[in-house]
């Protein structure tokens, strides 16, 4: 984790498996995560307005999306695109409606060139800018307001602020710039419309602003903001979760370490 030393706390472990005990918690908080991330990209690529009240919506809520998922597609569906996704992978919205990633890739390759692979990039790149300049702005502005509020026992605790602030800021940030992360999913899956007609109704795009054109259009201004819910949920959980399993392997590193020493 950047800016936090374990030795710092006594615990007897070498840099690289610092370096691993970040890797690997990284790794398997997404695998952990991967759930959310499929109905989240479920509720961005659906037409209809995520409400029981449009009896032509197939998804509604978190809970129900994911029973429906398991219903229909087994426990497996949760991590489709999981591999590209671990591979940070431009492709991984169109992979949800396929079965495996050669198979998606493949078809992707052959239907429309080696360019298919770029769609999306300009939404992508667009936010890239905005998202980390929002993080850093709301990120100290979180630690100003984290000093004036806490007393001063409360102040030594510099992991705790950490954690606070930066998901706080990443929280805000997410939001800000939620619309694009959809203008890119729907951009992503431009061609595959045939696979993903069970899903419900789909539209095809000419490019980003045509896009945003016509999800506020027909969505309204509520549209660029679906799947929001499941992205913050998984934007929090996974903060906890990498700071659990960093803090789990550096210990297990530890013992082992202790345990190697003893005669």
């Amino acid at each position: 984790m950047v800016g936090y030393d374990p030795r710092a706390d006594g615990r007897n472990i070498s840099s690289f498996e610092v370096a691993v005990a970040g890797s690997v918690s990284g790794l398997v908080t997404r695998a952990l995560i991967s759930p959310l991330d499929v109905i989240k990209i479920r509720f961005q690529l659906q037409i209809e307005r995520l409400s029981r009240s449009d009896p032509n919506a197939k998804y509604h809520g978190i809970l129900q999306a994911g029973r429906q998922i398991l219903q229909e597609e087994g426990p497996t569906a949760f991590w489709k695109g999981h591999i590209p996704a671990q591979l940070l992978s431009i492709g991984y919205g169109a992979v949800q409606v396929y079965k495996t990633l050669r198979d998606a890739v493949a078809t992707m390759y052959r239907t429309e060139g080696p360019l298919v692979f770029y769609k999306g990039l300009n939404p992508t790149l667009i936010a890239i800018f905005p998202y980390a300049g929002f993080q850093f702005s709301f990120y100290n502005s979180l630690k100003h307001m984290y000093e004036w509020a806490m007393p001063a026992e409360g102040k030594k605790n510099g992991n705790l602020k950490n954690l606070l602030c930066g998901s706080g800021a990443g929280v805000i940030s997410k939001t800000l710039t939620y619309p694009l992360d959809l203008f890119k999913k729907r951009l992503q899956v431009g061609g595959f419309e045939q696979a993903r007609v069970t899903f419900g109704q789909v539209r095809s795009y000419r490019g980003l602003l045509d896009c945003a054109k016509q999800v506020l259009q027909e969505e309204g201004a509520r549209g660029f903001y679906k799947g929001l819910s499941p992205s913050l949920l998984k934007a929090a959980l996974s903060t906890g979760l990498v700071f659990f399993w960093y803090e789990f392997f550096c210990n297990l590193f530890h013992h082992m370490r202790t345990a190697n020493s003893q005669p």
